[in-house]
């Protein structure tokens, strides 16, 4: 019999992958959402179950008394997320997967390249600190009473339809129309971007794996880039050079608090992983898609459908006034 997989969410950015791969790989995938996602449909094979996980009685109602061999939440980001997974899930799969971010990894790092032993703390970052309690109430519950948990931590995963830019589209767009682009820092910190079928090749082999309960691993691409490299990548793919102005982290967070957050908790610092401790228990692991691909894929995909290339008006601005404060 194939093991039985629910995917919790299923059809986003990081989990479409991992979603048709699975079914690719014979196993038995089900999927629980509210069923109104049409960027990403699911695959032959997989069964979709419409509910809303933040509803556990619809949980309920929608499983019956099935059981799985792997759950996988996609879309768990607070403690009070897993709090309601753990109690809907004990006793009825044998793995439980938690989609943590590495950016709970000590921010900025003390020593390259981060390893799962690496600190987790980021006191820059709600969203990370969350994800690290998360974690913290998972690994109680494994301790106290054996709750089968598995800790995955992505690394800025994308697919063609994101632009792993602060503001998306609106950069490229700025690039082709001749204005300047900002770039955080100096542009030369270093970052690890991961192809989403990159990730899934590592994530699928670890699900219903009784070897790796109870503990933590990233997935990420070995494909290490610097800023002006990824911001280059994009701008060739868009057939122009893109013109970039550089303007310190602390500038941007001071006159944009979100994309600061994202940027002193986690973007501003180099970020390079071993993968080594994956690698021992998924042997064929290995990541193939390099970003200018990725970026290749991230246009065509905007430039098939005019009403994807949406440009954030207010970032548009923000970087006008950035641009013109420290033009060179």
């Amino acid at each position: 019999m194939a093991p039985r997989i629910l995917m919790i969410g299923g059809t986003g950015l990081i989990s479409s992958a991992s979603t048709r791969l699975a079914v690719e790989r014979g196993l038995d995938v089900t999927v629980l959402n509210r069923g109104t996602s049409a960027t990403r449909p699911l695959p032959d094979g997989a069964e979709l179950v419409q509910a809303d996980i933040r509803d556990p009685e619809s949980v309920r109602a929608a499983l019956g008394d099935r059981e799985f061999d792997a759950v996988v939440d996609w879309v768990a980001f607070t403690p009070e997320h897993v709090a309601t997974d753990v109690e809907l899930f004990t006793g009825r799969t044998g793995q439980y997967v938690f989609i943590s971010s590495a950016s709970a990894y000590q921010t900025p790092p003390e020593r390259l390249p981060v390893t799962e032993s690496t600190p987790l703390r980021n006191p820059y970052w709600q969203y990370s600190r969350d994800k690290i309690a998360c974690e913290d109430l998972l690994v109680s519950a494994y301790r106290d009473s054996g709750f089968p948990v598995t800790i995955v931590r992505p690394s800025h995963t994308y697919d063609r339809t994101s632009v792993p830019l602060d503001g998306g589209w609106t950069s490229v767009e700025r690039m082709r129309q001749g204005k300047e682009v900002v770039v955080h820092g100096d542009g030369a910190s270093l970052w690890t971007l991961t192809h989403h079928e990159d990730f899934a090749r590592g994530l699928v082999p670890l699900l219903g794996d009784p070897r790796v309960l109870g503990d933590a691993f990233h997935i990420t691409s070995d494909d290490v880039l610097t800023w002006d490299q990824i911001v280059r990548a994009l701008g060739a793919a868009a057939g122009v050079e893109p013109r970039i102005v550089h303007v310190p982290s602390d500038v941007i967070a001071a006159a944009d608090p979100e994309w600061g957050a994202g940027l002193l908790g986690d973007k501003a610092h180099s970020m390079v992983f071993d993968t080594t401790k994956v690698r021992r228990v998924v042997p064929e692991f290995t990541t193939t898609i390099r970003f200018e691909q990725g970026a290749r894929e991230i246009v065509a995909w905007h430039d098939a459908d005019p009403a994807r290339r949406t440009v954030d008006a207010r970032m548009d601005a923000l970087m006008d006034d950035l641009v013109e404060r420290f033009r060179a």
